[in-house]
C-alpha cells in the first residue's frame, strides 16, 4: 500500500510504522470509508461541522457549564497558534497529554491535531514509572497536563528532558492565559489522510507498553461504521459515559462520534454508577457509554428510573453477562449494544443493535469489517467451533516499532487474543481471553505489570498475580505473595501492600485480595504454575 505525501517535517511516525508485509489487510467497502487523500481528522470533526450546522450548537457539556461549537474551536485554534507558534510543535512532533475528561483536555486534543502533531494521550491515574517508558517509546516532544495532575508527570518529564505546559490552574503561566490573545482562526495543517494522528498506549499482557498507531482516516472510519451504522446518533443526542478519553473506546464514544454528526456530549471526569445514573437524568443524556460492571451496579442501587431518557446504551471493555442484559432491559426496555473492539483496532468491530441483538451474542461484524474464527493454522474453524477471533476493516494494527506485530497480525488477519465461536447466523459468541490479561471493570490489567509493582516492597520475596472470577467485575486482580522471613503475613500486612501498590501504578491495578503462602507453585522446569493459583486455597 503506497503511502501519500506526508505532511509531517517531524518523521519520526512514518519512519516507525511496521513493515508493509507485517500489515494487516485494509478494507474499504463502504461508501462512507471513501475518505480524500489530503484530511486533518480534527478539520473534519469540528471547523467542516461547524459549518454544516452553525456555531452556536451546544457541543461539550461539563460541571462547569456548556461549551458551543463555535466556543470550541475558537479555543482549540487559539491553542493550535500557541503549539506552534510559541511552544515550537511542528508537524508529526509527538505531544503526550494528561487529564480527565473534560473541555480543555478535547480542546487541547483539536489543537495539536489541528497543527499537525501526533497525540498521544494518557490517563491521569498513571505514575511516573508508568509515563517515563511511554515517553520514550513515542518520543514525545511536549507533555501538556491538567494542572491537578502534574504530580506524576514531573519527574517523567524532567528525566527525559522536554517541556510541559498546563491547564485549568489559573495564573499567567497557565496555558488558558496564555493563548488567550491569540487568533481565533486558523489554518489546519494539511495532512495526508494516511499520515499518523494517535500513538494509542496498550500495555498488552506483559506490562510493557505499546503505542498502536492510527491515521487522520482511521479516526473517522470507526464514527462511519460502528458510530453510524449501531449506535446510530442523531444531531439532537447528548452523548455521555465512564471511560476516559485516554481509552479508544472513550473517544470514540464520548468524542469522536457526537462530534461527527453535530450531536453534544456530556463529560464527566469521574463518577459512581450512582452518579452516573444520576447525571444522567440531570443532563437529559440519551446515548450512554460505559462498562456492564456499571450498568450492573445501577441495577443493584435501584437507579435504573433515572435511565429512562437513554435511546441507545453501548457496553464494551469487558464480556456482557446475558442476565445483566436480560435484567436492564426487563426494568429499563433499554437494548444495550454489546460490543468488542480493541486499541489495536481502534474501536468495536463486532455487534448487534436493535432486534439484531441475541442476548448473550456480542453479535455480528459491524458493517465495513470481516471478522472469522481461526484454528491453530490460520485457517477459518467450522461454524460452532471455538477458534482465534481475526478482524479486518479499515483500521487495523499498526504497532510503532514493536516485534509484537507480528502476533497480533498473522495471515493477515488482526488476531485479538479472544477465543470465540460463530454460529451458522454469523453471530460470535465470546468463550475467553486467549491469554493472561485480566479484565476487570472494563479495565485491561497486566499482571506482570503488577507483579513488578510489588515486588518492589522490601518484605516481598517474589510474587504471582492471576485474575480471579468475580459475579460484579468480571475479574478481580488477585496476588499470591511470598514474604521475606519474619514478615507478619497478617490483615495489615495486606493493606500495606495493597497501599503500597496503588502509590506505584495505576490505582485500578491494585490487587482486589492478596494471599500468603511459604512457596509458588512450579513446574519441573522451574515456571509458576498459574492454574492453580487461580484455583481458591482450599481446592490446591
Amino acid at each position: 500500500m503506497e503511502l501519500s505525501p506526508s505532511a509531517h517535517v517531524d518523521t519520526f511516525c512514518r519512519d516507525h510504522l511496521p513493515p508493509q508485509d507485517q500489515w494487516p489487510d485494509f478494507r474499504f467497502d463502504l461508501e462512507e470509508l471513501q475518505y480524500p487523500q489530503r484530511l486533518n481528522c480534527a478539520a473534519a470533526l469540528l471547523d467542516e461541522v461547524v459549518a454544516r450546522h452553525g456555531a452556536d450548537r451546544p457541543a461539550l457539556h461539563s460541571a462547569d457549564g456548556t461549551w458551543s461549537y463555535g466556543e470550541l474551536l475558537a479555543r482549540a485554534n487559539q491553542l493550535a497558534h500557541y503549539l506552534r507558534d510559541d511552544a515550537g510543535l511542528v508537524p508529526g512532533q509527538r505531544v503526550l497529554l494528561r487529564g480527565p475528561n473534560n473541555p480543555w483536555l478535547v480542546a487541547c486534543w483539536f489543537a495539536v491535531l489541528k497543527a499537525g502533531g501526533v497525540m498521544v494521550l494518557t490517563v491521569p491515574m498513571l505514575r511516573s514509572g508508568e509515563i517515563t517508558p511511554l515517553i520514550e517509546l513515542t518520543r514525545a516532544g511536549l507533555a501538556v497536563c491538567d494542572a491537578r495532575f502534574t504530580q506524576d508527570l514531573v519527574p517523567a518529564v524532567t528525566a527525559a528532558g522536554i517541556p510541559m505546559l498546563t491547564f485549568g490552574g489559573g495564573g499567567p503561566d497557565d496555558l488558558v492565559e496564555l493563548c488567550a490573545g491569540k487568533p481565533t482562526t486558523f489554518d489546519n495543517v494539511d495532512t495526508a489522510a494516511d499520515d499518523v494522528a494517535l500513538l494509542a498506549p496498550t500495555s498488552g499482557t506483559t506490562g510493557i507498553p505499546k503505542a498502536t498507531m492510527h491515521f487522520h482516516r482511521d479516526v473517522l472510519a470507526i464514527a462511519d461504521t460502528f458510530g453510524k451504522h449501531l449506535v446510530a446518533g442523531r444531531p439532537d443526542d447528548v452523548f455521555t459515559g465512564t471511560p476516559p478519553l485516554a481509552f479508544t473506546f472513550g473517544l470514540g464514544g464520548l468524542l469522536i462520534f457526537p462530534l461527527r454528526i453535530g450531536a453534544s456530549a456530556l463529560l464527566i471526569e469521574r463518577a459512581t454508577p450512582t452518579e452516573l445514573a444520576e447525571a444522567v437524568e440531570r443532563h437529559g443524556a440519551t446515548v450512554l457509554f460505559t462498562a456492564p460492571t456499571a450498568y450492573r451496579a445501577i441495577l443493584r442501587a435501584g437507579q435504573q428510573h433515572r435511565l429512562a431518557g437513554v435511546r441507545r446504551a453501548v457496553s464494551a471493555g469487558e464480556h456482557l453477562p446475558k442476565p445483566v442484559w436480560q435484567e436492564l432491559f426487563d426494568k429499563t426496555g433499554i437494548r444495550l449494544i454489546d460490543g468488542i473492539g480493541s486499541t489495536e483496532m481502534l474501536h468495536v468491530f463486532i455487534s448487534a443493535a436493535d432486534d439484531d441483538i441475541r442476548p448473550g451474542a456480542t453479535g455480528k461484524a459491524v458493517p465495513g469489517y470481516r471478522a472469522a474464527v481461526l484454528d491453530a493454522d490460520g485457517n477459518p474453524a467450522p461454524d460452532g467451533t471455538a477458534g482465534r477471533l481475526a478482524v479486518i476493516g479499515p483500521t487495523g494494527c499498526r504497532y510503532l516499532a514493536d516485534p509484537r506485530q507480528a502476533v497480533y497480525v498473522q495471515h493477515r488477519w488482526n488476531v485479538t487474543g479472544d477465543t470465540y465461536v460463530r454460529d451458522a447466523d454469523g453471530y460470535f459468541w465470546y468463550q475467553a481471553r486467549s491469554d493472561d490479561m485480566i479484565v476487570s471493570s472494563g479495565y485491561n490489567i497486566a499482571a506482570p505489570e503488577v507483579e513488578r509493582a510489588l515486588e518492589q516492597h522490601p518484605d516481598v520475596v517474589e510474587c504471582a498475580v492471576v485474575g480471579r472470577p468475580d459475579p460484579e467485575r468480571g475479574h478481580t486482580v488477585h496476588a499470591v505473595v511470598v514474604l521475606r522471613e519474619g514478615a507478619a503475613a497478617d490483615a495489615a500486612k495486606v493493606s500495606e501492600l495493597q497501599d503500597f501498590a496503588k502509590q506505584t501504578i495505576a490505582p485500578y491495578k491494585y490487587p482486589r485480595s492478596i494471599e500468603f503462602v511459604p512457596a509458588l507453585p512450579r513446574t519441573s522446569t522451574g515456571k509458576v504454575q498459574r492454574f492453580r493459583l487461580r484455583e481458591p486455597e482450599a481446592a490446591r
